[in-house]
């Protein structure tokens, strides 16, 4: 009988989750799905990944200020699975959260789950960029005017044809 490496592994790399799931007493374990956020107009869009996961066990909710995904990927293969090789999938559960401006309610936020991806929209939680604007500056000082030679004779006739 030969000795293989990945089998030597595999082995170990059972006995350690064995060792850890009897000290913390559950079988439970956590992952963090992936995510992408971006805007649409005045909209935020989240996608998160979700493969393997039903949409009837995904929860979403919102309370002022944050919005929570939460879930479970259930390992459906482990009571049919023979001696394990290589373990790479996460299974379990998932939260994330997600913080929200003020006023934003459950009202505004809608989800959809297709082909292994939750997209939430929230809608109108961004602003438009507002174009910028010169502002005239004016002066704290008083204008003072200065009369060139062309000022001062028009002046004078001024006052000549008002004594006439």
């Amino acid at each position: 009988m030969s000795w293989d490496p990945f089998t030597a592994l595999a082995r170990l790399d059972s006995t350690f989750d064995e060792l850890i799931r009897q000290s913390f007493g559950t079988r439970t374990q956590h992952y963090v799905p992936g995510v992408d956020m971006a805007t649409d107009g005045s909209d935020v869009v989240i996608s998160m990944e979700l493969p393997g996961v039903h949409p009837d066990d995904v929860d979403l909710e919102v309370v002022p200020g944050r919005l929570t995904v939460s879930g479970e990927r259930r390992d459906t293969l482990d009571q049919h699975r023979g001696r394990l090789l290589v373990r790479e999938l996460r299974y379990g559960t998932f939260r994330r959260s997600f913080q929200l401006p003020d006023g934003v309610d459950a009202d505004r936020v809608e989800a959809q789950y297709d082909n292994g991806v939750l997209a939430i929209r929230v809608r109108d939680v961004t602003r438009p960029m507002e174009q910028p604007r010169k502002i005239a500056v004016r002066s704290a000082a008083p204008v003072r005017q200065i009369e060139g030679a062309d000022a001062a004779a028009d002046h004078s006739r001024r006052a000549e044809t008002s004594t006439a």
